[in-house]
């Protein structure tokens, strides 16, 4: 289809694949500079603001999200969390962030920040085409780069670019084109994955509860005043339909259960789904005029809530670099673009990987692996030293501190 005819065709510096805070980011930061984007998704709008999806922000992307003009509205709507708690052997320990590194995060869930972005792109006159299908990304070892997407009503259209960024997720067509024999990708699957819930129930704490039992792991987050997402771990073939409300709760309690006596505040269970875990890096993240950015170059495990942040992270760097790269420094200026990134990617993969490894019961754990899990959490809550690396991690290095 690379030369059928097509009904429009539109010139723009930047053609973005995806729609995702990412791609949205992305374009936003650009028109602020005065740089015009085309961005394009399969799914329509209303499909990607209906997808629940969890978010914890680090200070810096929150802070983004207020400064660079896309909302204020994480500030009336968020809830800044100055630390959390694990809770293992029975008992809570919180990791006061705030007091430890002087940073905190902000519990805002993805699906607002889509929203925050979007309204921003058609309050700024961004064009953002959702719902697209056969979209087709053409001639990348070129400076002449092609888009071609089939719209809704069914008229085909193309944009000619000078660089394309493939930001269109896990599923990304956009990595494919990157030739197999020039890439590499790094990847692990895990053992076991999450089952999580919304329920209509009060809040049971007002930070996030990281739970270690010997039952397994679960997670205790929060979402309104009225609705709670909580996760605990399973298998990762585990069906949802095999879960009753009763199921559930009483395998959320016993995980929470300590001499404190806490209990989690229930209430009817509204949606179910189960989150498998993985671990995987593409590179290179550039491949002639075309850059990825988010899950279409990298995903981790939920476990330190780095994904989200991790997208936002490439694509302020991302766009100073196609700044510089559409004046005077030309291509080359892209090459600064993936070492910038994949330091932190990296940090994100070792971090959601000792957190993952952490808090989870390994199937076939041994007695004596449960007791050195506890000797390490011990360490974690027990020195300065790992309350501050733990601190440290979650709250994301800000970028003034490496970049």
């Amino acid at each position: 289809m690379a030369d059928a005819p097509v009904d429009t065709v539109a010139s723009v510096p930047v053609a973005v694949v995806g729609a995702g805070p990412a791609g949205l980011m992305l374009a936003h930061r650009l028109g602020r500079a005065g740089v015009g984007t085309i961005v394009l998704d399969t799914r329509t709008r209303r499909e990607i603001e209906t997808t629940q999806r969890a978010g914890i922000l680090e200070a810096d992307v929150a802070r983004d999200l207020v400064e660079t003009g896309v909302s204020d509205r994480i500030l009336r709507d968020g809830h800044e969390h100055e630390g959390t708690e694990l809770r293992f052997g029975g008992r809570a320990h919180r990791i006061h962030f705030k007091a430890l590194v002087g940073e905190s995060v902000w519990l805002y869930p993805q699906t607002d920040v889509f929203i925050d972005l979007a309204d921003a792109r058609e309050r700024d006159g961004g064009t953002v085409h959702f719902g697209v299908r056969d979209t087709e990304v053409l001639d990348i070892t070129t400076d002449a780069p092609r888009v071609r997407y089939t719209a809704a009503d069914g008229s085909r259209h193309e944009i000619r670019a000078r660089y394309v960024v493939g930001a269109d997720g896990s599923r990304s067509m956009c990595r494919d084109l990157v030739p197999e024999e020039r890439r590499t990708r790094y990847g692990r699957e895990y053992p076991f994955a999450w089952f999580g819930i919304l329920a209509e129930a009060p809040m049971s704490a007002p930070e996030l509860i990281y739970a270690h039992s010997e039952h397994g792991f679960a997670l205790i987050s929060q979402r309104t005043e009225a609705v709670q997402r909580m996760y605990f771990q399973c298998g990762p073939g585990e069906s949802v339909d095999a879960w009753s409300d009763d199921r559930i709760w009483e395998t959320l309690q016993a995980r929470v259960a300590g001499e404190d006596g806490f209990r989690l505040k229930e209430g009817p269970v509204v949606e179910k789904t189960v989150l498998r875990f993985r671990s995987f890096v593409q590179e290179p993240m550039r491949w002639g005029s075309m850059v990825l950015a988010g899950d279409a170059a990298h995903t981790v495990p939920p476990t330190g809530a780095r994904g989200l942040n991790l997208a936002m992270h490439d694509v302020k760097v991302l766009a100073d670099v196609l700044l510089r790269a559409l004046g005077r420094e030309g291509g080359a200026a892209l090459d600064a673009y993936q070492p910038r990134a994949l330091q932190r990617v990296w940090r994100a993969q070792n971090f959601s990987y000792w957190m993952t490894r952490l808090l989870h019961t390994a199937p076939g754990a041994s007695a004596f692996d449960l007791r050195r899990q506890l000797g390490e959490l011990d360490n974690v809550v027990g020195t300065r030293a790992g309350r501050t690396y733990l601190s440290e991690q979650y709250t994301g290095w800000p970028a003034s501190a490496q970049d």
